[in-house]
Formats: structure tokens, sequence, C-alpha cells
């Protein structure tokens, strides 16, 4: 019997026996943290992927975000954008557009979104395409990506503890860091598949 023959059969006794639990024993987060802590750590692990990190309060939410799209003459806007955040901002807003192209998306400068959930342990942001994020190839298209994450409500520790709290029907995106690759002389470079500039404005609140 060769290894396909083999391999084949334990698919079809896995597939045709009854169903099993199957152990999920591992460790669900690695260590205990304060959510000021979860926060610093996602901070140094954005940073470590070469995101830039911002902290703010609601105040001062809109002239943060008003001064980091402010290279760009346009910024890209998801439907469900909360208004004030971009109130004291004089880009051009563009809106999400189901007709537009990726040519399109491509001249403007700049996107604005929230999050789903950010994991602390990875340094990972995750989209999931609600109102405030707009669909998957706005956040991919445009050259510059700022998301805003609320502080402590959307901040897990880990992996299997965001998975506990996203919907897998919805289309997620995970994100860690800038776009970025390297060839085989492990030369990097940015924006290959998806934004090439990332900042990360962690916005504190008291919602839990």
């Amino acid at each position: 019997m060769s290894s396909k023959d083999r391999i084949l059969a334990r698919i079809r006794r896995a597939a045709s026996g009854p169903d099993a639990e199957i152990p999920r024993d591992y460790l669900t987060v690695h260590g205990s943290r304060t959510p000021a802590e979860s926060a610093d750590l996602l901070a140094a692990n954005l940073t470590e992927y070469r995101a830039t990190v911002h902290r703010t309060d609601e105040d001062g939410l809109p002239l943060l975000l008003a001064r980091l799209i402010s290279p760009h003459d346009t910024v890209l806007v998801p439907p469900g954008l909360p208004p004030h955040w971009l109130s004291a901002a004089d880009t051009t807003r563009i809106p999400d557009r189901a007709a537009s192209t990726p040519a399109e998306l491509d001249r403007v400068g700049a996107v604005v979104t929230g999050c789903a959930l950010a994991v602390a342990e990875t340094g990972t942001i995750v989209l999931d395409g609600s109102p405030d994020q707009g669909r998957r190839r706005i956040t991919l298209v445009p050259d510059h990506h700022v998301c805003v994450v609320r502080v402590p409500g959307q901040v897990v520790d880990s992996v299997p503890q965001a998975l506990l709290r996203l919907d897998p029907a919805r289309p997620l995106t995970w994100i860690s860091g800038p776009s970025a690759t390297s060839d085989i002389e492990l030369d990097r470079v940015e924006g290959v598949h998806g934004p090439r500039t990332l900042d990360v404005v962690l916005l504190h609140t008291d919602a839990q």
C-alpha cells in the first residue's frame, strides 16, 4: 500500500466513524494580565511588526486622525465610521462604493477604519467587514491604513480568545503589521499585497 493509499484510508475511517470530541486542552492564554498590560503588549508587538502605534481618548481622536491623514488629498471612509472621528479633517472623503474599481481605490491616499478585535500576544488586528470597517478590498488597495482599536473592549490576549468572539461566517482579515514580503536574499519589500503604512490608534475608553 502506498503512502497515498494509507492517508486516504485514514481519512475515510475518520469521516465514517462516530463523532469524537476533539481535545482542546492547550493553553488559551499565556499568563495573566490586566487590561492595561494587554494594551501595552499589543502596542509592543504592533511596533515590532513595524506598525506605528498612537494612543488617545475620544476627545483627542479627531485631531489625531486629521494629522495622520493630512499628507493625503483623499481618504476612504467606510459607511459606518463614526462621523465625529473625521470631524477635524479637511481631506476629501471618498465613500466605500461597490462600483469603485481597483484603479480608483489605488488613487486614494488613505483609509480609516475601526476593527473587530485586536490580539495582544500576536500584535494582530482583525477586521470582519462590519460597517465601521467596510469591505475587505478598501483596506488592501490604498497605501496607508489607519485603524482604530477601542481599548479595552476590543483587545483580547490570545488567538483562542479572539476565535470565541469572532463570527467565522464573516469575511475575516487578520493583519499583523504593514504588508511586506522578502525575496530569497531576505530583502524586505513593503506594500506588495496590502498597505505600505499601518497606523494603529489605541482609543482608550471607559467601556469594557
